[in-house]
C-alpha cells in the first residue's frame, strides 16, 4: 500500500512559502542553539475536508506547539494529539478501515501513527492520560498554541523527527453533529463519527526558525490537573474525542 508521507527535510524555501500562506510575520518564539523545529502539513482522512499545519519546537523537555486547522466540524470538540510509534507516518487516505462504508476508525491506523504520546489540550495535563479529555480540546476550526513539558522519551522522539499530529472528529453524514449507528472503537457509548480521524500530518524536521503569530486557543502552560477521559454533551450534539495509547489494526471492509 502506498504511503503518502515520508520523512525528509523540508527545504527552507518551502517553509518560507508556508509561512506566507498562513500570514506569519517574524519570529514568535525565541529558539536556543539546542532547539529542534518540526512541521507537519495535515491532510484530510475520511474525506473530512479538514487540513492544517502544525509547528513544533523542542528544547530540552519543553515543547511549543502551534496548530492551525480548517474544515473541522463547527462547534464540536476535536481531540488532537501527537502520536508516536508505528511507522511514524499517516495512513494512506484511501486505506480501507472498519468504519461505515470503509471509513478509517482511530484504531485502524495505529500501525501507521502509533499511540497518543501528547494530548494537545488547551489547559491542564497534556499526557496520554488526557487523550479523551474532551472539554479541554479546541472546538471547530481553532488556532492552537501552547508550551508544555514532555517526558524524556517523548522529547527524544520528537528531536529525532518521529511523530504525527492527528485531529479527530468527522461528520460523515454531513448533518452537522456527531451521530450514526456505528459506535466508537474507543468508547462504545459514543458515535464513531466523534472519534474517527479527520486529518493527519507526519512531523518532519524543519529549517524554519520562526513560528506564526496570531490569535490562538492557548493553554495555561501547565501540565497539572490530570482529568478524567470521557465525553460530554454540548450544543445538542454529542461531543467526544479520540485517541488511545495502543491500537489494533483492522482491515477496511469496502472501498470508500
Amino acid at each position: 500500500m502506498m504511503r503518502t508521507t515520508t520523512k525528509r527535510m523540508l527545504p527552507l524555501l518551502a517553509a518560507t512559502a508556508m509561512l506566507g500562506t498562513f500570514g506569519m510575520s517574524g519570529a514568535a518564539m525565541a529558539e536556543g542553539p539546542d532547539s529542534t523545529s518540526l512541521e507537519a502539513n495535515l491532510t484530510q482522512l475520511n474525506d473530512s475536508g479538514a487540513s492544517g499545519t502544525a509547528w513544533v519546537t523542542v528544547e530540552g523537555n519543553e515543547v511549543h506547539v502551534k496548530l492551525d486547522s480548517t474544515g473541522m466540524l463547527a462547534e464540536a470538540p476535536h481531540a488532537q494529539h501527537i502520536h508516536i510509534g508505528g511507522k511514524n507516518q499517516c495512513p494512506d487516505p484511501t486505506m480501507e478501515g472498519t468504519g461505515v462504508d470503509g471509513a478509517i476508525r482511530t484504531t485502524d491506523a495505529a500501525g501507521d501513527y502509533g499511540g497518543v504520546q501528547v494530548s494537545l489540550t488547551k489547559e491542564g495535563d497534556t499526557s496520554p492520560d488526557s487523550a479523551l479529555a474532551v472539554e479541554r480540546f479546541p472546538t471547530g476550526d481553532a488556532s492552537y498554541e501552547r508550551t508544555f513539558e514532555v517526558s524524556d522519551e517523548v522529547a527524544e522522539n520528537l528531536r529525532n523527527g518521529d511523530g504525527s499530529v492527528v485531529l479527530h472528529g468527522v461528520d460523515h453524514n454531513g448533518n452537522g453533529t456527531y451521530d450514526g449507528d456505528q459506535m466508537s472503537d474507543l468508547d462504545e457509548s459514543l458515535p464513531s463519527e466523534a472519534t474517527d480521524p479527520a486529518a493527519c500530518g507526519a512531523l518532519e524536521m524543519s529549517q524554519m526558525d520562526a513560528m506564526p503569530e496570531g490569535g490562538a486557543e492557548t493553554g495555561d502552560g501547565t501540565t497539572a490537573g490530570i482529568e478524567n477521559s470521557g465525553a460530554m454533551l454540548a450544543g445538542g450534539g454529542l461531543l467526544t474525542a479520540a485517541a488511545a495509547g495502543a491500537f489494533a489494526l483492522r482491515r477496511r471492509q469496502s472501498q470508500k
